[in-house]
């Protein structure tokens, strides 16, 4: 019996799970990681603790397998990171991640420099400080001295795969978020990358998801616990094995990932430009799609940032408290814009806010204004994939909003359609086990690999009268962001700055 192995490089943690020929999950194992926020808008993680954390999960996994019969090992990675190495791999500083939007200045002078509509056409993103890009340009401008020493400028998922192989490489979900990259073409631009001052030779090469890049270097192989024969294949981002692992690898299914953040996609055979610029172009896992998506707004971090930051509670009594609340949360509302806005807008100078308090509220309403508010997000991109004429099948949740319940049920109701449920806990880390077993034989392709997807027979349908409340909220909603967006364009400037 030949066994894969998945791997979920995340923010909040690194999960490892082992899926069989059959697509049976048959072990799992985790282990936690770290963000640190020096200033507002800074997102950073320590790299070396990529390495340790994926030990930790690893060797959880295999604790009760027969290891030695792993065969192949794949990435579903964060994206929109830079991890810094010199040249021999090591990191010269604190990786930025994804949610890091200090190099607002440097998304700005790449723009200025090509214009945003030739930007846009080319990459298939919305301009923003997120994307990889500008990071490393900020690096450049800010840490003269790791500069000098930078020979590769490395997503999360590609530091990983060196340490466990000694090989660069990324696939195109990785390449398509750095603002540099052709998603049309499927290169690097190099007027693009003249006008962001980037080297293409500094960025890993682009390969497909599936290529194998060679087997784990021994000391690492003994380190995991595996094999030294287990094969490696590029990898992929995190949303992008999500959505493989929920079965969208082809056009018409929705996929709702709720981590951190909440990205929102679906496949495309042809890449697509938004005019409104809501949801963006990237490469996908499955070669020969392209995965359109809204990368995420910041929904199971407000989550976490209100039970701990807030209310000083476990993140999981978030659900709790918030049934203690009826559907529109007694008129309260949150704007999911901690770290900026990707819906209805994006704008990364905006910032959450609660409305419509009174003092009848208690932490409930505030619960569950919260769990409503990232319904509102959701609901502002499906119906942008629709008027752009995509995701017209079904929507599937993964993460903690398919986990609750409560969360599940005011999703469909925000939307007005049925919603099902991914059964797999870690659908990312099975994607990327899923794209391991298509690179090493184990299945045939994709469509065979998908044995391993694992759906709710039972659809998760709206209440009309729930519906209706929660059309009213959306609105309001709405009008809400509208109010704060304009009070803090016309207040002390809250751009994100370096200090």
């Amino acid at each position: 019996m030949s066994l894969v192995l998945g791997v979920d490089v995340g923010s909040q943690s690194i999960k490892a799970v082992i899926v069989d020929q059959a697509g049976e999950v048959v072990s799992c194992g985790s282990a936690p990681l770290t963000m640190v926020h020096e200033h507002d808008g800074w997102a950073e993680q320590d790299p070396h603790a990529y390495c340790t954390a994926l030990r930790d999960a690893v060797r959880a996994a295999t604790r009760d397998v027969p290891a030695d019969q792993v065969v192949a090992m794949g990435l579903g990675s964060q994206v929109d990171g830079v991890v810094a190495c010199d040249a021999v791999g090591a990191p010269l500083r604190a990786a930025i991640i994804w949610l890091d939007k200090r190099a607002t200045d440097e998304c700005e002078q790449l723009t200025a420099k090509v214009g945003a509509d030739l930007l846009a056409e080319r990459t298939g993103l919305v301009a923003d400080a997120s994307h990889s890009a500008p990071k490393m340009m900020w690096i450049r401008d800010h840490e003269p001295d790791v500069w000098r020493h930078t020979v590769m400028l490395a997503p999360a998922g590609s530091f990983v795969l060196h340490y466990l192989s000694r090989s660069y490489a990324q696939d195109a979900a990785n390449a398509s978020s750095t603002m540099v990259y052709d998603v049309g073409k499927g290169d690097f631009d190099a007027e693009l990358c003249d006008a962001a001052g980037l080297d293409p030779a500094m960025l890993p090469q682009v390969l497909p998801s599936t290529d194998v890049v060679g087997t784990l270097l021994p000391d690492v192989a003994a380190e995991l616990g595996l094999p030294a024969k287990c094969v490696l294949v590029v990898g992929t981002g995190d949303e992008h094995a999500a959505s493989v692992g929920a079965g969208a690898i082809e056009s018409g299914v929705v996929v709702d990932v709720t981590g951190t953040a909440e990205p929102v996609t679906t496949v495309a055979t042809e890449p697509l430009h938004d005019p409104q610029g809501l949801v963006e172009t990237h490469g996908h896992a499955v070669p020969g799609t392209w995965l359109i998506e809204n990368p995420g707004f910041v929904s199971g971090g407000s989550t976490l940032w209100l039970a701990k930051g807030l209310l000083g509670i476990p993140q999981g009594d978030i659900f709790d408290r918030a049934r203690g609340a009826p559907p529109g949360s007694d008129g309260v509302l949150f704007l999911p814009a901690l770290s900026g806005a990707t819906a209805p807008r994006w704008n990364d100078t905006m910032r959450g806010a609660f409305l419509g308090l009174a003092m009848n509220h208690t932490s409930a309403h505030a619960a569950r204004a919260v769990l409503e508010g990232c319904a509102y997000a959701l609901r502002d991109i499906v119906d942008r994939l629709r008027a752009l004429g995509l995701g017209d099948g079904e929507v599937r949740i993964v993460g903690g909003g398919a986990r609750d319940d409560l969360w599940a049920s005011i999703k469909a109701n925000v939307l007005g359609t049925p919603v099902r449920r991914v059964l797999t806990d870690e659908a990312t880390a099975v994607g990327a086990a899923m794209i391991a077993g298509v690179g090493a034989g184990v299945f045939r392709d994709f469509a065979a690999a998908s044995v391993a997807v694992q759906l709710d027979p039972i659809a998760i349908e709206p209440d009309s009268a729930v519906h209706r409340v929660y059309t009213d909220a959306y609105n309001r909603y709405l009008a809400a962001f509208d109010a704060v967006e304009s009070a803090l364009a016309h207040g002390p400037d809250c751009a994100v700055r370096s200090t």
